[in-house]
């Protein structure tokens, strides 16, 4: 699965008990604070289609929320052994319901468009700066780890990954920050780079849908482009909804691991 995930920029790990059982656990957690009105006002976005949920499942720095295990399993151990033993955040809950996607607030009609025909496709980390919306390195993963939460067809807004893609990007983002120190890659706005290697993937990368059930679990290269499905015609998931938890630890930002690492 490692060459897989190096090779393709990403790969579905096989189904595991503890990793059932720390998604049963989790999305316990998880449905408390969609729950929480306060939760719901910030997180509930694209018309009541999507719970964005950043930070959202209360972990521990070893994955496990009140009452639960830690996070372990193949997809975990494997990640390790490439990007080393980084803490884990506090996961995204992110849940996708009948109907998405509509316009998020503050959309305007060409990136509504976007959502709709090209799913959103994004590298992660890569954040709007200013008035302009100017891309910038902000946020450094080392990976993303996908850990579905509830039972959803591959109808249900899968995630979707451009295999290949992230060979596209590292050679994009190696030459536009050619003569830049590390530290400072922050701070230079990559968005024509970015765009141009979008349009390259477009064109020469297959999209892929990943569909997974709990107790799976997927990683996804932190280079790669990706995004999420539209609901599909007679899409089947459980009452509430799409739910996948993502981890996306981080390197720090003084050192070149972003593109150096593996």
């Amino acid at each position: 699965m490692v060459e897989r995930l190096l090779t393709r920029g990403w790969a579905v790990f096989p189904a595991e008990t503890a990793v059932a059982e720390w998604a049963d656990a989790a999305r316990g957690a998880a449905l408390a604070r969609i729950a929480d009105p306060v939760h719901r006002a910030e997180w509930l976005q694209c018309e009541g289609t999507w719970f964005v949920g950043v930070d959202t499942l209360p972990n521990d720095a070893t994955g496990a929320v009140p009452g639960g295990l830690p996070l372990s399993g193949a997809a975990q151990a494997a990640l390790r052994g490439l990007y080393g033993d980084l803490p884990l955040h506090r996961g995204q809950v992110s849940v996708i319901y009948p109907g998405y996607p509509r316009p998020r607030k503050g959309e305007g009609e060409g990136a509504f468009r976007y959502r709709l025909k090209r799913d959103a496709a994004h590298v992660d980390g890569l954040l709007a700066v200013g008035a302009d919306r100017r891309r910038m390195l902000k946020e450094r993963h080392a990976y993303i780890l996908g850990l579905p939460l509830t039972r959803a067809d591959a109808r249900a807004s899968p995630l979707v990954v451009w295999e290949g893609s992230h060979h596209v990007m590292r050679r994009a983002f190696e030459a536009a920050f050619a003569d830049v120190p590390p530290g400072r890659w922050g701070e230079v706005d990559v968005t024509d780079a970015y765009q141009a290697a979008r349009r390259e993937v477009f064109e020469t990368c297959q999209r892929i849908a990943v569909p997974a059930t709990p107790g799976e679990a997927y990683a996804v290269h932190r280079l790669a482009l990706h995004g999420v499905a539209p609901w599909g015609t007679e899409a089947e998931a459980a009452d509430e909804g799409r739910m996948i938890a993502y981890f996306r630890p981080e390197f720090a930002m003084r050192d070149d691991k972003w593109l150096s690492a593996p």
